[in-house]
């Protein structure tokens, strides 16, 4: 079964990955900015793998890749890091991680899209169905509808849902990009040649906009580095990284759906760290999601 749908349970296991890191980084963001903590956090993601590739493929950097899998992989990095992850980021403080991972559920249809246009790539009823339900299931978690009100609306800044639908524009397109440079190559690896183009990214950024104070700061205060730290384990290093064996085990549709099941796994850290209540509309929710999920694996 496992080994079946390898890609599925990779792309399981990063939704996983990416609950913990989007909790942490929402706290280091609140306290030390968005600029800081996407720079530090990939600094570490990156040390991870460097160590990981130390043991797994005795190579310390990715020197082993071509210049096919650079380029397509560098760009991914600058779209799907730094684009992406840094309005992500920039959106968390507005609207909290949990609502900016609902309107990352976009994700899945614009890299579908994307795969079509580019990969041609192909999904089956019973997978567009699972799509719908995955996708319905997430709404139905985080949408509310007001009291005496018969629509449902999102009461949050307009500003906030803007930064995260660019950073869901970034993720997308860099899910595709990743598997049109990467095709058999390590996905660890892979992370890297990513990671790089990130860091060089936000470096630039930081440089031109004379940020070096804030990251300065950010890199003394204790409770935003271990908040970072989680995250990029969780989160650069074993969640791009499982992201990248999914889209390279099944399609980029699929991967990016099972990816978005974020908001339903935040209802668990809800329940039991934030002490907050979980209503029947949300169960209902999370019941969808969960039965969408499983048509990926018939």
């Amino acid at each position: 079964m496992i080994a079946t749908h390898y890609g599925e349970f990779a792309g399981l296991l990063t939704a996983l990955f990416w609950t913990v890191s989007a909790l942490a980084f929402e706290r280091a963001t609140i306290r030390v900015g968005t600029f800081s903590v996407n720079l530090i956090r990939l600094v570490i993601g990156f040390i991870f793998l460097c160590i990981l590739a130390y043991f797994n493929r005795g190579l310390i950097f990715p020197f082993d890749a071509d210049f096919h899998t650079w380029f397509w992989l560098f760009l991914s990095g600058i779209v799907g890091f730094v684009m992406g992850d840094l309005f992500l980021f920039a959106s968390y403080p507005i609207i909290t991680s949990r609502i900016s991972m609902l309107v990352m559920t976009l994700a899945p249809p614009m890299a579908a899209l994307l795969g079509w246009l580019i990969l041609d790539e192909t999904m089956g009823m019973l997978s567009l169905l699972g799509m719908l339900l995955v996708l319905a299931g997430i709404s139905i978690t985080i949408w509310s509808k007001p009291d005496g009100d018969k629509k449902l609306k999102l009461n949050f800044p307009i500003k906030g849902l803007f930064y995260a639908f660019l950073g869901t524009v970034g993720q997308a397109a860099g899910l595709v990009l990743s598997k049109l440079g990467m095709k058999n190559y390590n996905p660890f690896a892979a992370t890297q040649i990513r990671i790089i183009a990130g860091t060089i990214g936000f470096l630039a950024m930081i440089a031109v906009l004379n940020r070096w104070k804030n990251l300065g700061n950010a890199l003394k205060d204790k409770k935003a580095m271990t908040s970072i730290s989680i995250g990029s384990f969780f989160g650069p290093f074993l969640g791009v990284s499982f992201s990248l064996i999914a889209i390279q085990h099944t399609s980029t549709g699929i991967a990016a759906t099972l990816m978005s099941i974020v908001p339903v796994l935040i209802i668990l850290p809800a329940i039991f760290i934030y002490k907050q209540k979980v209503t029947v509309k949300e169960l209902i929710g999370a019941v969808l999601s969960v039965c969408g999920v499983a048509l990926f694996f018939i």
